[in-house]
């Protein structure tokens, strides 16, 4: 396949950025920018029931693998098409049995290295960005993520080297774990739930923006990139690498950390958010500085923390729970709700709450949310239609009928910019509506 480029855009050197890509024509806020199937995916272990390993449908009729009795497929024609990748795994879970535990990212990688050997030309996922042009920042990495890697590369060799002949070198493997980890995507559902892991070459060669003029969403195994702001022949095009909620300070930690790079866009610049993202709550003496910087300091221990809880084994969700209504105590006492770091902790605690079915629980946290959400996150931001969504379905099954149809309209209207109006997960909440009437 010939090196086609995308219609409506093209790659160029980005001042300052490296590569990127550029409009060379108008796009209207809702619009579709270019869509790109994966060059590579996985599903994730915990959604294999619910979900085809091939296409990504959500159906409740899926059929198993006669092998693993693992995988599961929309019909004999999606078992077939998966089978030159799914034939990897089904032989090594087969003799592994319950021992079978890669990460998702060497069950991605094993992928990509099986996809290369049967791949002599550019595919339609690289009209604009070969995969093996991806920035792997090896000069940049840390001993930890060093160690991560080296891990990653002990398991690939442990599952996969009798199923996969001839291996790269070690050299080569450090380098496309690098490259995966640095220009891979996560795929989610309209709850902004976690699909699975790929690599889509042509989105990756986007940079970077915290005011963002395009989004990514999925279709299936396909990223759809659309326009949330208006586009002109020049521009550059902006996707986002992270979650935008956060202050200045911890967006450019978290690019430098995970993409090797400091942000200079003009959100960083002008951090004309920071201040409300920020608030401190309205007290007869307000808190001295030194009393807040403790405060944001154990604000970023508590996450942490309760990151890692969550990984435990044996963690009782009762302890989570815990531990996010007594940091949110602690914060209260210098952070107003509409703090991001409240937030945090009130969205973990709803999670929380949503696993445990307390239905009035996770209501409570997501009433106290959504405002605060549509005030610090761009226009048409997918983690506000999410949101909506999810408080608009609690209303529902808590008989709250008015409320409910009220947030899932809410939600109907920012999905139909960032996932586009034919979009299968815009016709399921329109139906939603439509049965309340």
């Amino acid at each position: 396949m010939t090196n086609e480029g995308v219609e409506g855009t093209e790659r160029f050197l980005s001042p300052g950025s490296g590569r990127g890509l550029r409009a060379v024509r108008h796009f209207s806020v809702g619009e579709l920018v270019f869509a790109c199937p994966a060059y590579s995916y996985v599903l994730t272990v915990n959604e294999r029931a619910a979900h085809c390993e091939y296409c990504f449908t959500r159906r409740e009729d899926l059929s198993k693998c006669g092998k693993c009795k693992q995988a599961y497929y929309c019909d004999v024609d999606c078992q077939r098409g998966d089978w030159p990748m799914h034939k990897l795994e089904c032989v090594a879970m087969c003799a592994y049995g319950e021992n079978w535990c890669p990460s998702e990212t060497v069950r991605l990688v094993a992928r990509i290295l099986m996809k290369q050997k049967v791949t002599t030309e550019r595919t339609p996922s690289e009209r604009l960005l070969l995969l093996t042009e991806f920035e792997s920042h090896l000069d940049k990495m840390d001993s930890e993520k060093d160690e991560m890697n080296q891990a990653d590369i002990a398991a690939l060799h442990h599952f996969y080297a009798r199923h996969i002949s001839d291996l790269p070198d070690q050299q080569a493997l450090i380098e496309l774990f690098a490259q995966v980890n640095c220009n891979g995507f996560t795929i989610e559902d309209e709850e902004l739930s976690h699909l699975g892991s790929a690599v889509f070459p042509d989105v990756a060669l986007m940079n970077h923006s915290c005011s963002p003029n395009v989004i990514v969403t999925y279709k299936g195994t396909v990223a759809e990139v659309r326009a949330v702001l208006e586009i002109n022949p020049g521009d550059e095009i902006f996707n986002s690498y992270i979650d935008l909620l956060y202050p200045t300070e911890d967006r450019r930690e978290r690019l430098l950390d995970s993409y090797f790079f400091t942000c200079q866009c003009t959100e960083c610049t002008f951090k004309s958010k920071d201040k409300a993202k920020m608030e401190i709550r309205k007290l007869s003496s307000l808190p001295k500085q030194e009393e807040v910087r403790t405060m944001v300091l154990y604000a970023k221990n508590v996450i942490e923390e309760f990151r890692r809880a969550k990984h435990y084994k044996n963690i009782l969700y009762l302890s989570l729970l815990e531990i996010c209504e007594l940091s949110l105590e602690k914060m209260g006492a210098i952070f107003a709700d509409t703090n991001v770091y409240m937030l945090h902790m009130m969205y973990q605690a709803m999670g929380v709450c949503l696993y445990m079915q307390d239905w009035d629980g996770a209501m409570s946290y997501g009433e106290k949310i959504i405002q605060p959400y549509s005030v610090h996150y761009p226009a048409y931001s997918l983690n506000v239609a999410s949101m909506y969504l999810k408080l608009g379905r609690l209303y529902l099954g808590l008989e709250k009928k008015k409320q409910g149809v009220k947030a899932l309209k809410k939600a109907v209207a920012i999905m139909e910019v960032a996932h586009g109006k034919d979009h299968n997960y815009v016709a399921e909440v329109k139906r939603e509506i439509e049965e309340q009437k």
